[in-house]
């Protein structure tokens, strides 16, 4: 199987990523495809070949194998893989909807099509709760078909057509059980990393609305006042109050002694 449109995928949303972000996309190519690819399928190869029972009835290994395996282990991995990079598609296309909409109008609408920001933001954060959901979906599904993180040494299977209760041996359970346990470790990782993605956008942008909030109230506060003096200032003169100068802001009391100066 070729992994290279993966591969590609996780190297673009690597350019619009924060910094957590890429140490996740370091993690999933590293440490799960390059794994996957480079030894883990070797491993399961041949599963089925080296599951054996110690009885020869015909069809009693092949429904052992499959009560005790219904989804091969490196089918299941791939599947994962592939699904826990499908939502970062919503980030690279919501990039390309903003960069052809510039181009549909000729103009730049953005300071940068790729910032994380407005639209974008919570097109991220919908992907990372995906992401986030997907690796707890597929951690719970390996431990129900499984009964458990573990592969062991010898099963017994009572089946039918199996005339009774035979002992079937999986090859290699050691070693399948350890990159079972790097699995679960790399799984686990990505979701610790995803949730601190998330809480670090949300609480960045929250901090910068509070902040954008509160600098316009008091933007919004000074011109209140001024507007009051203003108006107190223009109902003092229609009154005829405005005859002492002390009365008069600063600014107005020289104006006004330059006034009486000049007459």
């Amino acid at each position: 199987m070729s992994w290279a449109f993966l591969r590609d995928l996780l190297s673009g949303v690597n350019k619009y990523s924060t910094g957590i972000g890429r140490i996740w996309v370091a993690v999933v190519f590293m440490f799960r495809l390059l794994v996957y690819v480079a030894a883990a399928e070797n491993i399961w190869k041949h599963e089925h070949d080296e599951f054996e029972c110690n009885i020869k009835q015909p069809g009693c290994e092949n429904v052992c194998f499959d009560h005790f395996f219904p989804v091969s282990h490196i089918r299941l991995w791939a599947l994962q893989l592939i699904m826990v990079s499908t939502p970062s598609l919503l980030v690279v296309f919501h990039v390309a909807y903003r960069e052809n909409r510039e181009k549909h109008h000729n103009q730049k609408l953005y300071k940068n099509p790729g910032m994380i920001d407005g639209g974008l933001l919570c097109t991220y954060l919908i992907s990372l709760i995906l992401k986030t959901g997907v690796e707890i979906v597929f951690l719970v599904l390996f431990y129900k078909l499984y009964n458990g993180f573990k592969i062991p040494r010898l099963v017994k299977c009572d089946i039918k057509p199996c005339p009774n209760t035979v002992d079937c041996y999986i090859s290699k359970p050691t070693e399948k059980m350890i990159f079972l346990y790097f699995l679960v470790a790399t799984s686990s990782l990505c979701i610790v990393l995803n949730l601190g993605e998330l809480s670090y956008l949300v609480f960045k942008y929250s901090i910068k609305y509070y902040l954008k909030r509160h600098v316009k109230k008091q933007q919004g506060s000074k011109s209140d006042c001024c507007e009051s003096e203003l108006i107190r200032y223009n109902r003092a003169a229609a009154a005829g109050q405005l005859h002492n100068s002390s009365s008069l802001p600063l600014n107005m009391q020289d104006e006004h002694e330059k006034h009486s100066l000049l007459s």
